[in-house]
């Protein structure tokens, strides 16, 4: 929507004519613009009567066009939500060798942890309007992937590129929270979430749960762990088949104590449907942005007619090099013959 910010500047636009009709004297027919150095040599004319109605006109306009600008011009976009609070959710996925365990069934088929995880967190990713969402990939130790922003597609992106092996097979749990913890830090007017998604125990990284934990307590961070894998498999070998329990080196004591000690809570994800129903009570438990603002993006435009009127304003200094140059030229010549 177009419109002027100091609309009321615009009363003064007549303001030339009333002083002229006030006055009762007749304007000059002399050019305004004096440039001495270059009119000491012409010889004495009387402009015509229609330079002195064009010049008037130029006048008018670049009066007019210096008017435009000084009302502030500007264009206002499309009422932008922008998020009353702000809300900072940092997502750590495992990425360590165990989780290429087939042992999910995603739209009937047969899909290892990781895809199963992709293919859920891509509608939590999508629903997390107005959150500065954040990635951490880890397995032997812990990577940022993703910085916290807006830009959920982005982070949704970058988490379908992750692949299994990508930092390497053991999985260093206390190395993904302090990471998290860390990246938190930056932040102090915003709740602090890190959603930690393991099928394992901690084997590897600089530092240990337990470690870990406390940095997250000391920061105020609340921390959701969610152990993922099926407690049944049917494994077939050459004795036939049998089940196993893929699961057995999930260290829930672990997860459960770090989650209960930082404000949150341990969840257990043993299919595709029961980590949606995770993703829905989290969706509960830290509610999305509310009672969002609204903005209207403001763009300038009083440069248009301000620009309008400077080259306006130049056109009769143009036009007079131009008189003085062909003026010289036709004297050389005629002095020449």
């Amino acid at each position: 929507m177009f419109e002027f910010a100091w609309w009321w500047i615009l009363c003064i636009l007549p303001l030339p004519w009333i002083i002229r009709l006030l006055s009762g004297r007749t304007q000059s027919a002399e050019v305004a613009l004096r440039v001495p150095t270059l009119l000491n040599n012409l010889p004495e004319t009387q402009p015509s009567k229609g330079s002195t109605v064009w010049l008037h006109l130029l006048a008018a306009v670049i009066w007019i066009c210096l008017v435009l600008a000084a009302a502030r011009p500007q264009w206002l976009g499309e009422p932008v939500s922008i998020p009353s609070e702000g809300r900072e959710m940092m997502l750590a996925v495992d990425l360590s060798g165990s989780m290429k365990i087939e042992d999910m069934l995603v739209n009937g088929r047969q899909v290892n942890r990781l895809t199963m995880i992709k293919s859920v967190l891509h509608d939590f990713i999508k629903r997390r309007v107005g959150d500065r969402l954040g990635l951490i990939l880890f397995a032997d130790t812990a990577y940022l992937q993703a910085p916290l922003t807006y830009d959920r597609e982005t982070v949704a992106t970058l988490l379908d590129e992750a692949v299994i092996g990508l930092v390497g097979e053991q999985t260093a749990i206390g190395d993904a929270i302090g990471l998290g913890v860390k990246r938190f830090e930056l932040k102090t007017d915003s709740n602090r979430v890190l959603i930690l998604l393991t099928d394992g125990q901690n084997t590897a990284g600089n530092i240990s749960p337990e470690q870990a934990k406390e940095l997250a307590v000391d920061a105020g961070v609340t921390v959701y762990t969610i152990g993922v894998g099926a407690d049944v498999m049917t494994v077939n070998s050459f004795f036939g088949s049998r089940q196993v329990n893929p699961s057995q080196e999930l260290d829930e004591s672990m997860l459960t104590d770090i989650a209960k000690a930082t404000g949150g809570q341990y969840f257990r994800a043993r299919d595709a449907a029961e980590l949606e129903q995770i993703y829905a009570m989290l969706d509960q438990l830290q509610p999305i942005a509310g009672d969002e603002r609204k903005m209207r993006p403001l763009t300038a435009l009083y440069y248009y007619p301000l620009a309008l009127a400077l080259i306006l304003s130049i056109l009769p200094v143009i036009g007079l090099l131009f008189s003085l140059l062909w003026r010289r030229l036709f004297a050389m010549r005629m002095s020449a013959e």
